[in-house]
């Protein structure tokens, strides 16, 4: 048996609006090597810090899903909006598709386990639209907190707006060198590191607690996405803000939320115990 048979991916219907428009960044991306400039290169890194750490790893992630620390409301609404840049869905489904896969890790009811294939962790889940997006009625027991928020419930269903916005903006500012750089390769990127999250920390690394499921710790994952990739540091205490534990475990999204600390724009902040 192949490993393409092994892997639940290719034994379910393809979802082609999805898949086409995941195909098409992906071009998008290969042609903005084509297309290189210094500016558009300086606006993807910060497009990619203000998108994958402020959004995702800060916002998505460690305050909305875990509530690793709170924060002024203005600035949760920020942050989740720099996640819409992402181009990962609304809060809403993203943080219930997290939440799951914290309830079933690697076992049956995770959206995204290799052990139905790396491939299907990786991104296989999406293009066949297993993605918990498709189906809002299995999000909602999920996620009371942020179903009783009328900003989440209204950025959810409106999230294509933002990156939309941005799009129009990096073109007119900056051509299409820029578009290619900061949208297309930049999301694309942003995409396959999130989902290394999901596939390799659950494949390759190592393992400093036992927490009974496959999560490891990544140091090239971690690079890839602000520190999400100590991700069995994160499996053993799923709301602690800080994932990063030894000097050399880099962590930028909690340098981020440190800093809002100093600011005082973060308290009730969650962090490791000796335990």
């Amino acid at each position: 048996m192949s490993i393409f048979e092994r892997d639940k991916t290719f034994a379910q219907p393809v979802n082609w609006t999805t898949t086409f428009f995941i195909g098409a960044f992906h071009v998008g991306a290969i042609l903005a090597l084509f297309f290189f400039t210094w500016k558009a290169f300086a606006l993807t890194v910060l497009l990619w810090w203000i998108s994958g750490s402020l959004g995702i790893g800060m916002g998505y992630h460690r305050l909305l899903t875990h509530r690793g620390y709170k924060t002024p409301k203005w600035m949760e609404c920020f942050l989740t909006v720099c996640g819409t840049l992402a181009l990962e869905g609304g809060p809403i489904a993203w943080v219930a598709t997290h939440r799951v896969h914290h309830q079933n890790t690697d076992s049956e009811g995770d959206p995204h386990s290799p052990r139905e294939g790396g491939f299907w962790a990786h991104m296989g889940w999406i293009l066949t639209g297993q993605a918990m997006h498709n189906n809002t009625k299995e999000l909602l027991p999920f996620v009371p907190d942020l179903r009783k928020d009328k900003f989440h419930v209204w950025i959810s269903k409106w999230h294509w707006i933002p990156v939309t916005f941005l799009g129009v903006l990096i073109f007119a500012i900056g051509g299409w060198s820029c578009l290619l750089w900061g949208f297309f390769l930049r999301t694309t990127v942003g995409l396959h590191a999130t989902w290394l999250v999901n596939s390799a920390t659950h494949m390759w690394g190592s393992q400093r607690f036992i927490t009974g499921d496959m999560s490891k710790n990544n140091f090239w994952v971690a690079m890839l996405t602000f520190g999400e990739g100590w991700h069995n540091n994160h499996h053993a205490a799923a709301n602690v803000a800080r994932h990063g534990l030894a000097w050399y475990e880099f962590d930028v999204n909690w340098y981020g939320i440190w800093a809002l600390r100093i600011l005082g724009l973060a308290w009730d902040v969650k962090l490791p115990t000796v335990e």
